[in-house]
């Protein structure tokens, strides 16, 4: 081949364009300034508080430094004590919610993922329930779980169940129907993020592995779970969050009862800073909650970690 023709086939390398950095953070500073502004500074600004004894009432907010900390880790103090017996609340829904809410959309995405007349409507159903806000949630379950006119409990009658069941004022049921209905809720928004994750496993894997003989359930050992693996560290974590910050429906149906026994951490946090106006105590409350929510987190990515050998 003469030189020329060597030379013009090699390839020269292709420069960045002028300014291309500069180019991606000016795509990327509206959201940035957004982030700032409503993530960042109240971050801090939230911090900033939690050293100071902040009561909107009053015209000065004199500094306390770790005091608000210490009255937490405290449980004689009435603020120590409301908080621990607030996060055993949450503790208690997030380990039967937690389960369920991982468990049963991933049963119910391996059904909706087969081939049946009337799938996609079953979808559409299973999904349904999460478009509604957490106020047509809450107003609706009070009303059917209503002890003396709600219909939860006039069919229970029907079948012999146990009858007038205080669902909302009594426990254990408090919880059963606080898990009950963030279950019903919430399922079909787990299933379509699983049902996206099937969908994404080639199906050549399960056809080799029925070559190889395996079952169903080697089947969905080896090949199905190993495909899931980034959207159950997902599905898992966002669960766990959501769970470990249920509100709406604790403030709705069960108002915290009976006692305090059904007030999570996120309530008490709101009652302390917008009812009391204990903004300073809030704060701590606040933090404190997202370092075990931390902690988690971290814990829940290591236990999904890819293990190799």
């Amino acid at each position: 081949m003469p030189p020329l023709a060597r030379a013009s086939r090699v390839r020269t390398p292709r420069r960045a364009p002028v300014g291309g950095g500069a180019l991606a953070y000016l795509f990327l500073a509206p959201y940035l300034i957004l982030f700032t502004f409503f993530v960042v500074f109240p971050a801090v600004y939230g911090v900033w508080v939690s050293f100071h004894s902040w009561d909107l009432l009053l015209p000065n907010k004199p500094w306390v430094g770790l005091d608000n900390y210490r009255n937490l880790l405290d449980t004689s103090t009435p603020a120590g004590g409301d908080f621990w017996q607030a996060m055993k609340a949450t503790g208690i829904f997030s380990v039967f919610s937690v389960p369920l809410l991982v468990v049963l959309p991933l049963a119910v995405a391996l059904i909706l993922n087969q081939k049946f007349r009337g799938r996609n409507f079953f979808r559409a159903v299973y999904f349904a329930p999460y478009v509604l806000g957490v106020a047509v949630i809450g107003v609706l379950w009070t009303l059917l779980l209503d002890p003396n006119i709600g219909v939860v409990n006039f069919y229970l009658e029907k079948v012999g169940a146990p009858q007038n069941i205080a669902w909302t004022t009594s426990l254990p049921w408090a919880w059963v129907a606080l898990v009950g209905v963030t279950v019903w809720w919430t399922l079909g928004y787990n299933a379509v993020i699983y049902l996206a994750g099937l969908q994404d496993i080639p199906g050549e894997l399960y056809e080799a592995a029925k070559v190889d003989g395996a079952s169903r359930w080697g089947r969905f050992r080896h090949v199905t779970i190993p495909g899931l693996r980034p959207v159950l560290v997902f599905v898992v974590t966002i669960t766990i969050l959501a769970s470990a910050n249920m509100f709406g429906q604790a403030w709705l149906i069960t108002g915290g009862a009976p006692g305090n026994e059904t007030r999570t951490a996120i309530m008490l946090i709101a009652q302390e800073g917008l009812q009391n106006f204990r903004l300073g105590s809030a704060a701590a409350m606040s933090f404190v909650l997202a370092v075990f929510l931390m902690v988690v987190s971290l814990a829940t990515f290591f236990a999904f970690r890819e293990r190799k050998g």
